[in-house]
């Protein structure tokens, strides 16, 4: 559903969305607003790739180190 809404977005929504943020905002908290948003995609990236890495099993030092106790 969510990607089928994302398709009908086109140039001219993207610029009538960035002119409501600017707006909002102003120029001077846009900046903090954008780093915060960074920071947190890039916490989410880095848990998406532990919660891979559990589910594939790619920490074998774990299993070895039980294995040898």
């Amino acid at each position: 559903m969510l990607n089928m809404i994302l398709l009908f977005i086109g140039t001219t929504e993207i610029i009538v969305i960035a002119a409501v943020v600017m707006l909002l905002f102003g120029g001077k908290k846009l900046p903090e607003l954008m780093r915060g948003l960074g920071k947190g995609v890039k916490e989410f990236k880095e848990e998406m790739h532990e919660v891979k890495e559990e589910i594939t099993g790619d920490n074998s030092e774990d299993k070895t180190q039980i294995l040898d106790n």
